[in-house]
């Protein structure tokens, strides 16, 4: 997907439509109108049914045969979702795997390797710190950005 591509797309997946496609990629199954509908507590069945259609417009969604649900066929990585990573049906922000493995050697180092609160120690002790921190205030912040 090429830059104008990416550009026009994120254009057309924004306000409800965005919400719609998030909830169905966190939801990974085929979705009904309704099932959108109540999920995303939209006022009626259309306003749902005319989100998923201009998803399946844009190639994004399928609509099943039997049964009329949509399906997600194609994932994108625009807007905020550059900034996730999908496992099963749950979406994290990247930064979380980031703060979490920071957090986990900061805490190892201290349990493990500080005897006692020498200069090196010192400057270790902050600088894990304030990586941590950053780490753990940067996945706050991009999960505070999903549409719902």
């Amino acid at each position: 997907m090429n830059g104008t591509d990416e550009t026009e797309l994120e254009y057309a997946l924004r306000g409800k439509a965005w919400r719609v496609y998030w909830f169905l990629l966190k939801n990974g199954g085929p979705a009904g109108v309704r099932e959108v509908q109540r999920a995303l507590h939209f006022s009626s069945p259309s306003i749902a049914f005319h989100h998923l259609e201009q998803l399946r417009e844009l190639g994004l969604v399928e609509k099943q045969e039997v049964g009329g649900h949509y399906v997600l066929v194609s994932q994108v990585k625009i807007g905020v979702l550059r900034h996730y990573v999908k496992l099963g049906k749950l979406l994290f922000p990247r930064f979380f795997f980031y703060a979490l493995f920071s957090t986990v050697f900061y805490a190892s180092y201290l349990i493990l390797m500080v005897q006692s609160l020498t200069r090196d120690n010192l400057f270790i002790i902050s600088f894990g710190a304030i990586v941590c921190a950053v780490f753990w205030y940067e996945a706050y912040r991009v999960w505070q950005m999903r549409p719902f």
